[in-house]
């Protein structure tokens, strides 16, 4: 057989995974022999907008590294593919495409916009899956999911219903986190708070009522960066412990401007150290101060709306400004009062949105919401018993942190693309008030015949679309076929191993705990491996839109697959982020070249002398030099090393392991060595050297699979075995 000099990776690996493909070995019920335990991967699944990055590069190849190896295990394995309809994302990518033919979703309606969102996704909505095939990832694509199917969409409007026959969603009225760009509301994990410049206003709020101790006291000064929303002001906050206001509480001021009478009050979510210690409370606009009113019975009242106007709620001067401009006004009216005190330049953090980077608002809104205490408990339980291990260990901190502090989670959406709530509406009542009461709507999978409120109209369904990670908080077991009972569910439910990134473990993971706790009574997976972030060599977040980006699928083009998984996984070392450096996929391509070089001599050797190995052969201990016993006793050293570090999910160390043993010891000493033993032409000695160099190449092989699949199996399948395997990835793993 001919063996090229050099390894050829781009020659390699489209013929390779086509190779992989056509045995159908990725899919687990056309594995060969008896597979009794199952091994289930589901993927995380990209947005349908996405194309590779470097974490989706890391995150597939360590789910790949994993799943190779169990099915070299022989385990039963599935490695579940499929993409997200990601709501905000998809709808404003295609938004900015209308937008350039001068239209908007709204030129075109819903019904017409949705079907150019579909458009849009059956011509992009894959490309991220085809991306993965040329990493090596061995997925079985005969099972992809997206999160619209009709089978998956029928999970999660089951799951809505669920829940709302439970008594654990509810409609309500509150504040929400909210974009006037995409126009929706935002559950509090989306959204980015990005440190900018700003300034402290102090002003002065006029006192109405006084103790007599206190007559010389005319103001209460109050610092707020957001005078436009003072208009809403409710009341005045105080800490309870502030001994420079303890005289105060209970006093009345007057609200500039707006000339209404508010209390003052104390609550213990004030900092006393921030600004005077004193604080302005709009519980319509302040998630906070949404929360003092609860405990303090005050109103809301809404003095932005949905555009970011100034409302008719609020003094003349001021209605339908946008609230820059309100802002202007506010602060030339109060200082031309004397109310201004003073100004002061900070740097703090503001809300962003996590799409569209629009300064968020909190707004009084109609939403759905979904009731947390239950499900935080038991999704805490799980974790505590040891149901679900996360690894590294302390990455369980964030987990229990976010679900003490929790709460109820908006999962309604003002867009247009996603799933619409089961949620029918009374047509003759469905204006009135806004108000979302038992009067005007009922829950229902399908369309009601006959509306049960005025036994006329023919019911609306809410327009309104349930939060993405709603929907992908069932994936692993909706993308399994559930609410049906089908054979999939059963076999490979719930799952083993889930790799993800610290970032959504509260937005995914913990949401996929709970879920699967409510609706299959078992967790969803046994194992979550958190890794490092892929940041740049200055340390910086990679970012396409500021050029901090780097394109995987080009180092795959400039240095193969494998050099590019080797490469990434080389780096992992215990939960630290990683600082991407070229270097190391020059190395790992230099690995590949010394694999290559080291199995083109062994099978030079074997051609020369007509020699062919069988997987059975027993070595005669006598026959053995001290070198053949250095390197079988240092190969049984590395498999023991590599199979303990990918049992405690140390894939870097791993990487590691078999890097120094296949260079040093096998290469620079055995090999060496062995040039030696072959030259002495000695027939007994020979064939045992054969056997040798064909054992540790072989079983090197088998160890390096899981981490470069194309260069390893293109190989094997030039190896002049007996009993040879139609492909590597299905031989056994070393153990």
């Amino acid at each position: 057989m001919e063996i090229p000099s050099a390894y050829q990776f781009k020659e390699v690996e489209e013929k390779i995974y086509k190779l992989w493909e056509k045995s159908g070995f990725f899919n687990p019920d056309k594995l060969p022999g008896k597979r009794k335990h199952t091994f289930t991967v589901v993927i995380p699944p990209p947005n349908v907008t996405g194309t590779l990055h470097m974490g989706h590069a890391l995150n597939n190849t360590i789910q790949d590294i994993v799943i190779r190896q169990k099915r070299m295990l022989g385990f039963k394995t599935l490695w579940l593919p499929g993409t997200d309809h990601a709501g905000i994302a998809t709808q404003n990518v295609v938004e900015k495409e209308l937008k350039k033919e001068g239209l908007n979703r709204f030129d075109l309606g819903k019904e017409k916009f949705i079907e150019r969102v579909w458009q849009w996704v059956k011509k992009y909505g894959n490309i991220i899956l085809d991306q993965f095939k040329k990493m090596g990832c061995s997925l079985d694509w005969s099972r992809t999911k997206f999160t619209l199917d009709k089978e998956y969409s029928l999970a999660v409007q089951q799951a809505f219903l669920h829940y709302y026959q439970k008594g654990l969603i509810y409609p309500g009225k509150r504040p929400v986190n909210w974009c006037s760009r995409c126009q929706t509301s935002l559950s509090d994990l989306e959204v980015e708070y990005r440190e900018e410049k700003g300034t402290l206003w102090y002003i002065k709020y006029p006192l109405k009522t006084q103790k007599p101790e206190n007559k010389d006291q005319k103001f209460i000064v109050v610092a707020t960066t957001r005078p436009e929303t003072m208009l809403g002001d409710m009341a005045v906050a105080v800490n309870p412990k502030d001994e420079r206001y303890k005289e105060m509480i209970g006093q009345k001021v007057v609200l500039p401007l707006a000339n209404r009478e508010i209390p003052i009050i104390a609550d213990k979510l004030v900092d006393p150290k921030f600004g005077t210690g004193a604080v302005k409370v709009t519980p319509g606009h302040s998630l906070i101060d949404y929360e003092i009113s609860l405990k303090h019975n005050l109103e809301i009242l809404q003095v932005i709306d949905e555009k970011g106007i100034i409302t008719a709620n609020t003094p003349l001067p001021y209605q339908n400004l946008n609230i820059y401009q309100a802002r202007a006004k506010i602060i030339e009216d109060l200082n031309n009062l004397g109310l201004l005190e003073k100004t002061e330049e900070i740097t703090h953090q503001i809300p962003k949105c996590y799409r569209c980077q629009t300064v968020l608002e909190v707004l009084p809104s109609n939403q759905w919401f979904l009731k947390m205490s239950g499900l935080a408990k038991i999704a805490m339980e799980a974790v505590k018993r040891g149901k679900t291990k996360f690894h590294p260990k302390n990455f369980e901190k964030i987990y229990f942190d976010w679900l003490k502090n929790i709460k109820d989670w908006c999962i309604s959406r003002q867009i247009w693309w996603g799933h619409q709530l089961p949620v029918w509406y009374c047509q003759n009542n469905i204006e009135k008030d806004k108000i979302l009461t038992h009067q005007n709507f009922i829950v229902s999978l399908k369309k009601p015949k006959k509306c049960p409120f005025c036994q006329k109209c023919s019911m609306k369904q809410s327009d309104d679309v349930l939060d993405t990670w709603f929907s992908s908080a069932l994936w692993p077991f909706a993308t399994l076929g559930w609410p049906k009972k089908t054979r999939d569910l059963k076999t490979f439910y719930p799952t083993n191993f889930l790799t993800t990134g610290r970032d959504i473990i509260n937005f995914w993971v913990t949401r996929m705990i709970f879920s699967g706790l409510e609706f299959m009574k078992k967790i969803p997976f046994k194992d979550v491996y958190v890794h490092g972030t892929v940041l740049t060599k200055e340390g910086k977040r990679m970012s396409k839109s500021l050029g901090t980006g780097i394109d995987p699928l080009l180092l795959v083009d400039k240095y193969g697959a494998d050099a590019v998984r080797f490469g990434l996984t080389w780096q992992l070392t215990g939960n630290q982020d990683i600082r991407f450096v070229e270097d190391n996929i020059v190395m790992a391509k230099k690995f590949c070249n010394k694999i290559w070089n080291a199995s083109r001599f062994v099978l030079i050797q074997f051609s020369i002398f007509n020699f062919q190995f069988s997987k059975n052969f027993q070595f005669p201990i006598s026959k053995l030099t001290v070198a053949d016993k250095r390197i079988l006793k240092v190969l049984d050293k590395t498999i023991k090393s590599v199979n303990k570090d990918l049992e405690n999910f140390r894939f870097g160390a791993a990487a590691h392991q078999l890097y120094h043993f296949f260079w040093h010891n096998f290469c620079d000493q055995y090999i060496e060595q062995a040039k030696i033993q072959l030259a002495k032409n000695l027939t007994n000695k020979k064939t045992t050297t054969f056997n040798v160099l064909f054992y540790v190449l072989l079983n090197s092989l088998k160890l390096l699979h899981p981490f470069m699949p194309f260069i390893t199996e293109e190989i094997y399948q030039k190896l002049p075995i007996k009993d040879k395997k139609r492909c590597l990835m299905i031989e056994q793993w070393p153990i």
